[in-house]
């Protein structure tokens, strides 16, 4: 079938997309343009319009990625984005499947729906309410800290403990967005025929057994695209959530790729070496993508596209 058949056949289908791809265009492949400032000394005072200011601004080469590179300040904040992804790869991605099990085997459709929307309601929650409550809870202040002092314990307060600020991030993580998780994996879960299920039954097995043989096989092919997607926005671990605990725990603990970016491109006007950095992040992100989908292929999953 020839492309102008085809396209003859799909033509509402293609003009139902267009927006869509026009606003994919717009605001996701045209800014990439402006990684060119990561090469240069931009200045956005050259011009009242940015894009001839890009125009007119020095060319320095690789100087800023030089500067990025011996700069002791951008390893370590390499660091603490790679121990705090690997705490949520390993504490927070779980939660969401687990849930999803749990509220999966609720035969009750009325209890099942009134415990998802529980589960789900904070992550719409901002992170500014989020740290308050657990400032509520946790901090020097907070209720815990309160009831131990009553009982002659002092020095409770976990918010400002950079010991623990990794583990403590993890966790408004997992309050926030967790209960939001499981709607991927319920998705998935009702597309699982119940003929499995009675079979399953029929042949003895019981709950568990029915959960291993047939419950996360179902779930495996979302489990691997998730998985994909979470590695490849490894470097990207909360920004706003770090930058509001920043000043309380001080840099070394909560300094990441995105605050570093921020700190000292954005809010110096380091334009040039803020855009290097984020050229950086988003090659390296690029690269794990890939190598994570080729680690799906050999499993034997699709991953995020096929071979």
């Amino acid at each position: 079938m020839s492309l102008r058949t085809r396209f003859r056949r799909d033509r509402t289908l293609v003009l139902m997309t267009l927006p869509a791809l026009l606003l994919v265009l717009v605001f996701n492949y045209v800014p990439v343009l402006g990684n060119v400032v990561a090469f240069q000394d931009y200045d956005p005072y050259l011009s009242e319009n940015g894009f001839v200011a890009m125009l007119e601004s020095p060319w320095t080469g690789l100087e800023n990625f030089e500067r990025i590179f011996s700069d002791s300040a951008f390893w370590l904040a390499v660091e603490n984005t790679l121990v705090l992804f690997l705490l949520q790869l390993a504490l927070f991605f779980p939660v969401p499947i687990v849930l999803a099990l749990l509220i999966n085997s609720i035969v009750r459709p009325r209890v099942r729906a009134v415990a998802q929307a529980i589960m789900y309601l904070p992550h719409f929650f901002s992170w500014v309410l989020v740290i308050t409550v657990f400032q509520q809870i946790f901090g020097g202040a907070g209720i815990i800290a309160q009831t131990l002092r009553e009982h002659g314990v002092e020095g409770f307060d976990l918010m400002t403990d950079p010991g623990i600020f990794k583990f403590l991030v993890t966790s408004e993580g997992i309050w926030k967005d967790a209960g939001w998780g499981i709607i991927v994996f319920l998705a998935a879960l009702s597309a699982v025929s119940q003929d499995l299920y009675e079979a399953a039954a029929m042949d003895g097995a019981g709950r568990w057994r029915r959960m291993w043989h047939v419950t996360l096989p179902a779930l495996r092919p979302v489990i691997a695209l998730l998985l994909v997607l979470r590695v490849g926005d490894a470097l990207t671990v909360g920004f706003e959530q770090l930058l509001l605990q920043r000043d309380a725990v001080g840099p070394d603990a909560a300094e990441v790729l995105d605050t570093y970016v921020w700190w000292n491109g954005i809010r110096n006007q380091d334009f040039g070496y803020a855009a290097a950095a984020g050229l950086v992040k988003g090659v390296v992100g690029l690269g794990l993508v890939l190598a994570a989908n080729k680690v799906a292929h050999l499993m034997g999953e699709q991953g995020v596209y096929k071979k």
